[in-house]
């Protein structure tokens, strides 16, 4: 597979990771930061277990995800685990804050080359620096190691925490946020037709997520957004003067609405669109070759991403297997 696990998008919060040793003053960071009690902060060890992810608005930034990661010194069958969860927030981290605190940086070195082996931008952080009797010449050790300088920051003394805030702001990628959904689809006063059947798998009362972020997006781009469900799309269509630039459905009823749109009409679906938003769509583009490959006795891993629990007719576990049985013999 093309590219890395962090060129995928995360929606569009900055997902700030905090990295450092147990008791180093990462939950004093993330305190700071959103202005809550988001982490315990204690002098016990491995207080923090499990990463802690809290999505805040950190005004100039914008939406953000923090994550608060169980200390990398942690030891034990337990702390084994924890460090894989503390990889694993890594790999969804935009913006990473290493922290160090005292005279002892190998464990702080090693997770400094995952990060700059990974390409994530970085902020070095000194913490307790009150506690440190010779400060300056730490930072300088740090800085000839990591090549950043970092912030010095004393919670007991409250210092540090606005350069820390101006340092924040200055990592973040200048193409974080560009990436939209609906890319070169549509322009300025469109008509954008969104079919989307509100079938027993679509929360009672509500819209799925990337329906609402799809509206979101076209109304910002200054689109007219018309919505209908399946049963009422050609009398939607009827009651329009002109037809839609574009038609986004549910993949599930995607050869239906081909049937009936108009020839000047270009259609996708939501699944499409997302795909090539949070992933790698030219890399599934590519890999979908692969099904004229098949034989009748191939086996295929069919791995789903969503949360939702699963349902009757579920997309990946019925309706994709058995139109490949369908194609290629039962024995698939």
């Amino acid at each position: 597979m093309s590219g890395t696990l962090n060129d995928t998008p995360k929606a569009q919060r900055l997902h700030i990771g905090f990295f450092g040793r147990t008791n180093s003053g990462k939950s004093s960071l993330i305190n700071y930061v959103t202005g809550q009690e988001v982490s315990i902060v204690s002098s016990v060890a491995g207080t923090t277990t499990d990463p802690v992810y809290k999505a805040m608005e950190i005004n100039p930034i914008g939406p953000c995800m923090l994550i608060d990661t169980a200390g990398f010194d942690d030891v034990g069958q337990l702390g084994e685990i924890r460090m894989e969860k503390t990889l694993d927030a890594l790999y969804k981290t935009d913006v990473a804050v290493l922290v160090f605190h005292n005279e002892d940086m190998e464990k702080e070195l090693l997770w400094y080359e995952k990060i700059k082996e990974r390409a994530i931008p970085f902020i070095c952080v000194l913490s307790k620096v009150d506690l440190i009797d010779d400060p300056s010449a730490l930072v300088e050790k740090i800085k000839e190691k990591t090549k950043c300088t970092p912030v010095e920051i004393s919670a007991k003394q409250k210092i540090g925490f606005e350069q820390f805030k101006e340092a924040l702001q200055r990592a973040v990628p200048s193409e974080f946020g560009n990436v939209g959904i609906l890319g070169d689809l549509v322009k300025e006063k469109d008509t954008v037709l969104l079919v989307m059947p509100q079938d027993i798998q679509a929360p009672k009362g509500r819209l799925i997520l990337p329906q609402v972020q799809t509206i979101r997006e076209l109304l910002d781009k200054k689109c007219t957004c018309i919505c209908c469900v399946t049963d009422t799309l050609q009398s939607t269509l009827d009651s329009l003067k002109q037809a839609p630039s574009l038609i986004i459905c549910d993949s599930q009823v995607f050869a239906q609405v081909y049937s009936q749109k108009p020839k000047d009409s270009k259609l996708t679906s939501f699944s499409v669109l997302f795909a090539g938003y949070k992933g790698d769509i030219k890399y599934y583009a590519q890999s979908a070759s692969a099904i004229e490959k098949l034989k009748p006795n191939s086996r295929i891993l069919i791995a789903e991403c969503c949360t939702h629990a699963p349902l009757s007719e579920d997309i990946g576990r019925v309706k994709i297997p058995g139109m490949l049985r369908k194609k290629y013999g039962k024995d698939i």
